[in-house]
């Protein structure tokens, strides 16, 4: 099983993106996709997660303005950035507990980092 997350760019502020978290291999289904965004200089901290039935949970620092889905047939998780801001910029990294198959317990993923940069 791997993550590949995509979808980081250079924008401006105010602009939105929105990262893409696709696993490929043998799997059941996510039960959890988190994201995590680390900038230089700073500690990896929680932006988002999501779970298999669709509970979201949103950091406050990017609440109303961050969203999280899943798109349980294409196994991509999407991470929805809105009205971005210059200390959004980071490296974003997508992380999930994956069911490989029915009765099997979830496993730990994490994608490579993704960059974001958001600069006038």
């Amino acid at each position: 099983v791997q993550l590949q997350a995509s979808g980081g760019g250079l924008v401006q502020p105010g602009d939105s993106l929105r990262l893409s978290c696709a696993a490929s291999g043998n799997i059941f289904r996510f039960e959890v996709v988190n994201w995590y965004r680390q900038a230089v200089g700073s500690q990896r901290e929680f932006v988002a997660s999501i779970n298999y039935a669709g509970r979201s949970n949103i950091a406050d620092s990017v609440k109303g303005r961050f969203s999280v889905s899943i798109n349980y047939a294409q196994v991509t998780a999407y991470l929805q950035m809105d009205n971005l801001k210059p200390e959004d910029t980071a490296a974003y990294y997508c992380n999930a507990q994956i069911r490989r198959g029915i009765g099997m317990s979830p496993e730990d993923y994490w994608g490579q980092g993704t960059l974001v940069t958001v600069s006038s």
